[in-house]
């Protein structure tokens, strides 16, 4: 019988709470920071190595967030709408120069 006592409790994974809270904003950000990763714009955390640019999937994660800002619209706090509409101001600027 397995032994409950806490016992080979370090190879569990971290508790939750570690993480950030999810909500709007950190799902927003999250998202554009893919996006950014897609267009070759920033390197991966652990890697430290940039990906080729993907047009078609940064496109698509932009247009995600669009989406979400249109089905949200007149439901977000002014915080969150601000923060949508500059991240999407951003991404799109930085979309445009991958062909520059």
């Amino acid at each position: 019988m397995a032994d409950e006592s806490g016992a080979g409790a370090s190879d569990q994974p971290k508790a939750p709470s570690e993480l950030p809270a999810i909500d709007l904003s950190t799902f927003v950000l999250s998202l554009s920071t893919t996006a950014l990763y897609q267009m070759g714009l920033l390197a991966d955390p652990e890697t430290k190595k940039t990906a080729s640019p993907n047009r078609e999937i940064a496109q698509q994660t932009i247009d995600t967030l669009e989406m979400l800002r249109e089905k949200t619209r007149g439901n977000l706090e002014a915080d969150e709408a601000k923060l949508l509409d500059s991240l999407l101001y951003e991404l799109r600027l930085h979309f445009v120069e991958l062909d520059a």
